[in-house]
């Protein structure tokens, strides 16, 4: 009975992280920046952002609470669409062409209804005032 269960459980949590074929994947990114830097510095406080060039429509940098950052790329995930999700709320990615929405606090998990691809989140690794965004 226990191999079953465990079984079970290796299986239910292998599958939450296959994306379905239609989502897009990232993109390659390596970018160097410094948080003392103007068009980075107001991520230097907890719930402050910079929007910074890379990625495909561009990246959204977020300092959570000081110490932990998250990115993520402004691409839609599910539509072809010609503008970059905008960052709204302090708490949600918005995609102009299909109105969905992409939770900055949950990896980038749709919070639309019938939509299942994720936003794009990239790697964010800090030392002193330097950040690295980069790929998994």
């Amino acid at each position: 009975i226990f191999f079953f269960f465990f079984l079970f459980l290796f299986c239910f949590s292998c599958e939450r992280n296959i994306l379905p074929a239609n989502c897009l994947s990232e993109f390659p990114v390596n970018i160097n920046t410094d948080l003392n830097i103007p068009q980075v510095n107001n991520a230097q406080t907890p719930g402050g952002f910079a929007d910074l060039s890379g990625g495909s429509k561009g990246i959204l940098l977020l300092n959570i609470n000081g110490s932990q950052f998250v990115a993520f790329d402004k691409l839609c995930p599910q539509s072809d669409c010609d503008a970059p999700m905008t960052f709204e709320n302090g708490l949600v990615l918005k995609c102009a062409c299909d109105a969905s929405e992409y939770s900055v606090n949950f990896g980038g998990a749709p919070q639309t209804a019938g939509f299942e691809c994720p936003a794009i989140e990239y790697k964010v690794s800090k030392n002193g005032s330097a950040i690295r965004i980069s790929n998994f």
